[in-house]
């Protein structure tokens, strides 16, 4: 079991993302207050929530501090460490530690990394791809690096509002899967509006002459998507129901390449 001393003159901040709540406590008050800036608009008043976090602020000893990140389970417990940070976390227990230097890309990477795995276990997904909601409807722009994820997201009309430029949050319910807005941020540093809505279509984005959408078949399709979904752990279970969720979503949701030339006549095509 995860050893947690207790919280002697900690305060917290709550960061909901997706409808899950991480309540994140720390002694330093200037890093919370960093996070509250960082994370302003998914700053929630939650007492219920899904994960407590204890930060403790340092170098977290890693040997190699400009190591890739590595995903590992110890007899149900969690352990996340790159350059750094260093972070453990059981999902029995919903508490974990982080001990990270005292910078935001860290507690963001540790946020994505438990989001994603949460997301794994409740047939939804992080995402590579841009997303926005226009006429009550969310749209996903998926690619790779320099494929027009950022440009569709700058692109979008007035009447649309970004979700994300980076990483798109989608959660599965009875009904099919919505988008939800993050605050992970890509080339734009926007963060996405703390909104959702039903997810109406997935595009594969491609540059071209002209603006088309062509359909995807099933099997093409379902490619894709797994090849833009943000994984890290190493873990069979997971990565089995993330083959799952990739086939019931392309069976559920439209996808489509969008070709497109890089101005905002292609928002013409979508909603």
């Amino acid at each position: 079991m995860l050893e947690l001393a207790p919280l002697v003159d900690c305060s917290n901040v709550v960061i909901e993302i997706g409808g899950i709540a991480a309540r994140v406590a720390a002694a330093d008050p200037a890093f919370l207050q960093m996070l509250e800036n960082r994370y302003a608009g998914f700053i929630s008043s939650r007492t219920d929530v899904d994960f407590d976090f204890h930060v403790d602020l340092g170098e977290p000893g890693m040997a190699d501090p400009d190591a890739d990140v590595s995903v590992a389970n110890c007899m149900g417990c969690w352990s996340v460490e790159r350059g750094d940070f260093r972070a453990e976390w059981e999902p029995e227990t919903s508490r974990g530690r982080i001990r990270q230097s005292p910078n935001p890309y860290a507690i963001d990477a540790v946020l994505r990394i438990l989001h994603s795995m949460l997301l794994a276990k409740r047939g939804g997904f992080l995402l590579h791809a841009a997303s926005a909601i226009r006429n009550g409807k969310a749209f996903l722009f998926a690619g790779v690096s320099g494929a027009g994820k950022t440009t569709m997201a700058g692109l979008a009309p007035a009447d649309a509002s970004l979700l994300t430029d980076e990483i798109s949050y989608v959660r599965k319910h009875a009904h099919g899967y919505s988008a939800c807005g993050t605050p992970f941020t890509g080339e734009l540093e926007q963060l996405g509006e703390n909104i959702s809505a039903p997810i109406a279509a997935l595009y594969l984005l491609a540059k071209g002459s002209a603006n088309r959408i062509d359909p995807v078949p099933a099997a093409e399709a379902a490619r894709a998507l797994l090849s833009n979904i943000l994984f890290f752990a190493k873990d069979q279970e997971m990565i089995g129901a993330l083959l799952h969720s990739a086939c019931e979503f392309v069976g559920r949701i439209p996808v489509s390449r969008l070709t497109f030339v890089p101005d905002s006549r292609v928002w013409g095509l979508i909603g």
